[in-house]
């Protein structure tokens, strides 16, 4: 029987650790490590013998259908590539450290590596990859009756007592407290030269109201329209009563400028202790299998730019959890297009010339998607939406061309990069916060703007989206791409 999915959230406590208990916790994460990577080996060793199989070449050459794909799933079965032969194979392991991991737990680490091996077995990924010494970071176990669980205010594993932090005060952690407990996870990051502890509690149900969030004026079903568009490094919004051309993360500009920094001092001190390792041309020279030698200097850097990317991994997360409440509160149906964001980060294939004679850059948007991470804010609103009974409307983008479209004529136009705005005759209209507009207006089919809806929402939209210009040419130091 199929496992009944119900609604979950996460609450994430501080645990309060003693020394002694931070040691123990180190020893049983770098235990959980090796046991994973043996999880990896062992299944890349049964991948390679499916592989080499005269059975498995018969039926990669049959048709695509039901047969081929139950012949697949049974050879599969036999070479033990399965998620509960696995659970088998780390058995015995287990059992060598049980005084630290308890089977459970190391049952959802097999889990956890067969989840990773999957995609390289559904040509989903490349490789897998093995994990280093001390990049083990969350452990967790299968319910919160055994393994480990959560009960008054303490995490209990093998033995471990370990105190959660949870502040008086706290209205909304008291409240999901009151519900079920799913299971435990253990987490650490690495703050200020040392690792600290967190203990996240996957609750069944939905999370409690905030009342005093900012920007949430009501919680009532309103139905009202909301249209995002979304670039790689702004965003513009569109609803029936309001509209916002905005940054994406604007907290992380600074922080990115130290990393890079950093990361510049580190690669010129990598260099200078490792003359040999490199080539003339100054790629890493991979025949030299001498030791990598790292100066005091160097190691110090590396911890600064650890503690930089974590603070640069929770100020984006702050920035776009603020904003998709900011979006909700303005409506419940929201229509955004489909991107595909791994495409924009990817280097140009063709090689092109400018008008000078020189030769365009192949790069693309990787380092402001990595920093912006606008996938990540829809995947915000998406869950923030499914808390309410609600979905995220994913509009077909080559069926709409909302950035194409004029309303009023009915034509679709090709605009280049560079040509912010849109010249009506009439008026002029910020591209993106008219995209928005449009996909604001879009039908039910998410295929088709509603030309109807548009005629009927311009003269209102107009009037916000000339407030929203005025704010932002007021604004002193503006770090949006608009041409005004």
């Amino acid at each position: 029987m199929a496992k009944s999915k119900t609604p979950s959230y996460v609450l994430t406590l501080r645990i309060k650790t003693e020394i002694h208990q931070e040691h123990k916790l180190s020893k049983r994460f770098e235990l959980s490590r090796g046991m994973y990577n043996a999880c990896l080996r062992e299944l890349l060793k049964r991948y390679t013998a499916l592989k080499q199989s005269k059975k498995y070449r018969v039926v990669c050459k049959m048709e695509k259908g039901k047969k081929r794909n139950k012949l697949f799933s049974e050879l599969n079965k036999e070479f033990g590539l399965a998620e509960y032969s696995l659970h088998e194979f780390v058995k015995p392991m287990q059992h060598e450290f049980k005084k630290n991991i308890d089977s459970f737990t190391s049952q959802k680490i097999a889990t956890r590596a067969f989840k990773a091996f999957e995609k390289l077995m559904y040509k989903q990924g490349k490789k897998v990859h093995f994990k280093k010494c001390g990049e083990m970071y969350s452990v967790e176990g299968k319910s919160n009756s055994t393994g480990i669980r959560y009960k008054d205010g303490n995490i209990f594993w093998n033995g471990l007592v370990l105190r959660t932090i949870v502040k008086k005060k706290d209205d909304y952690a008291h409240l999901a407290l009151e519900d079920k407990i799913k299971f435990v996870r253990i987490k650490r990051e690495w703050i200020k030269n040392k690792y600290v502890y967190y203990a996240q509690l996957v609750l069944e149900g939905t999370p409690p109201k905030k009342y005093n969030t900012k920007g949430m004026k009501n919680n009532s079903s309103t139905q009202k329209r909301v249209g995002i568009d979304i670039g790689t490094s702004t965003v513009a919004v569109c609803s029936e009563t309001k509209v916002m051309l905005t940054e994406l993360a604007p907290s992380v500009i600074d922080l990115d400028k130290q990393i890079r920094i950093i990361q510049r001092s580190m690669d010129r001190s990598k260099r200078a202790s490792n003359p040999l390792k490199y080539k003339k041309d100054g790629t890493i020279d991979t025949s030299n299998k001498d030791k990598w030698l790292f100066s005091k200097r160097y190691m110090r850097k590396k911890s600064q730019l650890k503690e930089l990317q974590r603070l640069n991994r929770a100020k984006r997360k702050q920035d776009h959890e603020t904003l998709a409440n900011s979006i909700i509160a303005l409506g419940d149906v929201v229509f955004v297009e489909t991107m595909s964001f791994k495409g924009l980060q990817r280097r140009a294939k063709e090689t092109t010339v400018n008008e000078k004679g020189k030769f365009n850059k192949k790069k693309r948007f990787g380092r402001t998607i990595s920093n912006r991470a606008p996938a990540m804010l829809l995947r915000i609103i998406e869950r923030k939406l499914k808390y309410k009974g609600l979905r995220l409307n994913k509009v077909n983008t080559t069926l709409t061309k909302a950035s194409q479209y004029n309303h009023f004529t009915n034509t679709y136009e090709k605009k280049k990069l560079h040509e912010r705005w849109n010249n009506f005759g009439f008026c002029k209209i910020q591209r993106d916060l008219y995209s928005a507009f449009l996909l604001m207006n879009c039908k039910e089919s998410l295929d088709e703007i509603d030309r109807d809806l548009c005629e009927q929402h311009f003269h209102k939209f107009r009037k916000m989206h000339d407030l929203e210009i005025t704010r932002m040419k007021t604004k002193e130091k503006s770090s949006v791409r608009m041409d005004i």
